[in-house]
């Protein structure tokens, strides 16, 4: 999808004066799902065009995850259990928030080019598109081979789930793909509010990233080896303990540190919606303070 050379910007503004200024029209999900699959579309036969270079770019991703987990086994060549948790423990939370942000960084890992679209002036150009702009910048750049890390991540969560000294009732079962969608929609609801931020920071890219990508490497450990504030941190702040520590301490039947009720442990669901609302508004927000380069 071309950019707008200067000229066709000049003979596109009086098609879009008629509404408010760096306002998107009224929300239509069905419409911004369209879009958002005619550029994925776009992005992903533009990948295919070069098949070995994707497959070999995909086995580097998977590869380049997978060595955060062999870290994690070569610790345990040292030690019986990190936390009190044993390595098939420690392998399903590194499996469940793996896969979910990975689930979220495919969709809208995107969003953090957002801050220098706003620097260079490029984000006028999707304005003037007839797209929800969301979708526009969530779908920019739809890189396919960040399956590599869903993949690696997918693969850990089944060899945990088959070593876990777990007891399968019919809550444990359901909780588990409960867990890695919602989970998902956490992170993603991250990557947005993140994008809005960088309206106003502009190069924010970092900060975004200690949260969403920092977020996920603390998940992949046991709550216990962190300091007590930091684990009410992301669990009161940033929601981040209900993408894969509450629900999973409840599969493990083992207590969280902070001796929350139990019924949080099934909120996760309920956290995700919550999570979508203040992203929906602060995008919204800074898409109306958005001022252009002018370049």
């Amino acid at each position: 999808m071309a950019e707008l050379t200067p000229g066709e910007v000049a003979a596109a503004l009086p098609a879009a004066a008629g509404r408010p200024e760096h306002q998107e029209p009224r929300w239509q999900p069905a419409e911004a799902m369209r879009a958002y699959a005619l550029i994925v579309r776009m992005w992903v036969r533009s990948t295919m065009a070069y098949r070995t270079s994707f497959v070999l770019t995909a086995l580097g991703n998977l590869a380049a995850t997978g060595l955060d987990f062999l870290t994690i086994v070569l610790m345990f060549a040292h030690i019986h259990a990190l936390g009190g948790f044993t390595l098939p423990e420690v392998a399903l939370l590194y499996g469940a928030t793996s896969t979910s942000f990975g689930i979220a960084d495919l969709t809208l890992g995107s969003m953090d080019r957002l801050g220098r679209r706003v620097r260079d002036g490029t984000l006028d150009v999707l304005l003037l598109r007839p797209a929800p702009v969301l979708a526009q910048v969530a779908a920019d750049r739809f890189a396919l081979r960040r399956l590599g890390r869903i993949t690696q991540g997918v693969l850990v969560l089944g060899w945990a789930l088959l070593r876990v000294d777990v007891r399968w009732s019919p809550v444990n079962v359901a909780l588990v793909p409960v867990m890695l969608v919602s989970g998902a929609v956490i992170f993603g609801a991250v990557y947005v509010a993140g994008a809005a931020f960088q309206f106003l920071a502009q190069d924010a890219a970092e900060v975004q990233s200690s949260v969403t990508y920092g977020g996920n490497t603390m998940l992949q450990y046991p709550p216990g080896i962190f300091a007590r504030d930091l684990v009410r941190g992301v669990t009161f702040v940033v929601p981040l303990a209900f993408v894969n520590w509450l629900p999973a301490l409840h599969v493990l039947g083992r207590p969280d540190p902070l001796g929350l009720p139990g019924w949080l442990d099934f909120a996760s669901p309920a956290v995700a919606l919550l999570c979508c609302l203040p992203a929906a508004a602060a995008w919204r927000a800074g898409l109306r303070a958005y001022r252009s380069t002018g370049s």
